[in-house]
């Protein structure tokens, strides 16, 4: 039977680099304790050369001594006192002997009168060095060093320190060394171990290659996101963004470390980005996008930063706003639908009442005023997309009670706009601008809107208009596509003007108030400009124009077309 041996998991990082810092402080330290070891040793040796030298020189230069060496016998007198020298200055021996290497002083009086053991040839030539020697006390530190009296050598003085001493005192200070080291290694230790585990919290107990696969994954997933990823540090800069986050916010490379003030972004997203509380799911416009930002704070005891998310909403609102569209021109056919149930109804009952000639007349009325609607908005507007967009929002408008009146002057041929030119973008901003002038014309009309759904009422300084009535202008010509509305609502103050475009809010309900934004973006993307003024009427009256390339049909002498 085969057994598998379980695969241990990788050491992490944290213990690696406390097993290296272990390893690290014990060398450290032991190779501090052997050289202070070695240190010390040599310096016990020369110490205890120092101290003999002295002594001998100091015996040899003694009056005492010359005095006592000129005796018949010198040891009576040398012996004592150099046992006094020994034990005052606690070297191991002082031997005081005659040029011929005979002791006369001796620590065991015994070997008095034997021969020295040593050289003495450098210290008969007035010399006074210092060697190492195994004599009858072991091995020795000593110093030999002549006696003169007046120009003759008549003696030499040899005074030395054991080996063993010298080793003793050694061991003695190794002892306090190891103490030292072993405080030390214990001290490193503890400190190496409280720094680990602080890194090992941080690190999650993950070893290096755990980690550099992270920061791998990390930086894969940043550039794959398509969210828009944001970090602030503490003091509100930018920690990290991703390359969707840069987009989204038309920001340029190099904007690490920058405060999120400096970004010349929207107010209200930068209130967001700011903001100490936990946004969830807000809907914010910048020049060209509408996105939606989730933030939340890191908090860890102080607070760290926050963590920002971004989410491009700009194709969805232009979606959604096509699908209300498309809502609306279904309820209009719907309701038409119905219309036209009825009036077939009356039509069978005149014939019915045998009055055909009514019947005739009342059928070919409202076929007369539908034909001359399609007429008129197909003849001055080739561009289909725009046509049908004409006609479904005019029976939107006809539900309301509101006219919806194409301008004599409107005029776009065939080929006019170029392929350039997005055709969303164009449903984006003539649908929009057109619901928001049905609003407005409608809710004044019946006296029923206090605050339509993007405009800021002002007091109407002319005459109300007999029926609500929004005209329409689309003109492409003189190297611009012109597209104008206007509104015989309430109207909009001169002060108010550039904040419906940037609001965002409405009265009507959530995900209102988004449409003039739209408008806004959709003519920024394409160069253009919008501008709010008062029509003719008393109402609003929005007037876009956007640039054509030469070229593209729309330079042709544009004519009037008539109904």
């Amino acid at each position: 039977m085969r057994f598998a041996l379980p695969r241990t998991r990788p050491r992490s990082l944290a213990g690696q680099l406390f097993a290296m810092q272990v390893v690290l402080v014990a060398a450290v330290v032991a190779g501090c304790a052997f050289f202070a070891y070695v240190s010390g040793s040599a310096q016990a040796k020369e110490t205890a050369s120092r101290q003999v030298r002295t002594a001998a020189l100091a015996i040899a230069g003694s009056p005492s001594v010359r005095e006592a060496i000129r005796t018949p016998d010198p040891s009576a007198v040398l012996q004592p006192y150099a046992e006094r020298v020994r034990r005052e200055t606690g070297i191991a021996f002082v031997t005081i002997m005659d040029p011929h290497r005979v002791r006369w002083t001796h620590p065991h009086a015994e070997r008095i009168g034997e021969t020295f053991l040593g050289h003495t040839a450098r210290a008969l030539r007035g010399e006074t060095f210092s060697e190492t020697y195994t004599g009858t006390l072991g091995p020795s530190i000593r110093v030999v060093t002549p006696v003169r009296d007046g120009g003759r050598i008549v003696g030499l003085v040899s005074a030395g320190i054991t080996v063993e001493r010298v080793s003793s005192q050694v061991r003695a200070q190794l002892g306090a060394l190891g103490l030292a080291a072993g405080a030390a290694l214990a001290l490193g230790g503890l400190g190496t171990y409280v720094i680990n585990a602080r890194l090992r919290r941080h690190t999650h107990g993950m070893n290096a290659a755990e980690l550099s696969r992270l920061h791998d994954y990390h930086e894969a997933t940043l550039h794959a996101v398509r969210e828009g990823l944001l970090m602030l540090d503490g003091q509100r800069r930018i920690a990290l963004i991703n390359d969707a986050g840069r987009e989204l916010l038309g920001l340029a490379p190099g904007t690490v470390g920058r405060r999120v003030a400096e970004l010349d972004l929207p107010a209200p997203l930068t209130g967001a980005l700011l903001a100490s509380e936990e946004r969830v799911d807000e809907v914010h416009l910048t020049a060209d996008r509408v996105i939606v930002v989730n933030t939340r704070p890191v908090v860890g005891g102080e607070r760290r930063g926050t963590v920002v998310t971004l989410r491009d909403h700009t194709e969805l609102q232009a979606l959604s706003g096509e699908l209300d569209s498309e809502r609306g021109f279904t309820q209009a056919l719907r309701s038409q639908a119905h219309e036209a149930a009825n009036r077939l109804h009356t039509v069978v009952s005149l014939i019915e009442l045998d009055r055909a000639r009514e019947a005739v007349g009342f059928a070919t009325a409202e076929l007369e005023l539908a034909q001359a609607l399609t007429d008129r908005v197909v003849g001055a507007v080739a561009e289909p997309v725009l046509a049908a967009l004409l006609l479904g929002k005019a029976a939107q408008a006809n539900e309301r009670g509101v006219e919806l009146v194409l301008a004599d002057d409107s005029l776009i041929d065939d080929g006019a706009l170029p392929a350039t030119l997005p055709q969303r973008d164009l449903v984006t901003i003539l649908g929009n601008l057109i619901d928001n002038a049905v609003d407005a014309a409608s809710e004044a009309a019946t006296g029923t809107a206090d605050d339509p759904a993007d405009h800021v009422p002002v007091q109407r300084t002319g005459p109300r208009p007999a029926r609500a009535r929004v005209t329409v202008t689309a003109l492409a010509g003189d190297g611009e596509l012109l597209l104008r509305v206007a509104d015989t609502g309430a109207g909009v103050g001169p002060a108010d003007a550039a904040e419906v475009f940037r609001r965002g809010w409405s009265t009507h309900g959530a995900g209102r108030g988004l449409g003039l934004a739209l408008v806004r973006q959709a003519v920024h993307r394409n160069g253009g400009a919008v501008v709010l003024e008062q029509g003719p009427d008393g109402g609003a009256e929005f007037t876009v124009r956007l640039p054509l390339p030469s070229g593209s049909g729309a330079e042709k002498e544009a004519a009037p077309c008539t109904p």
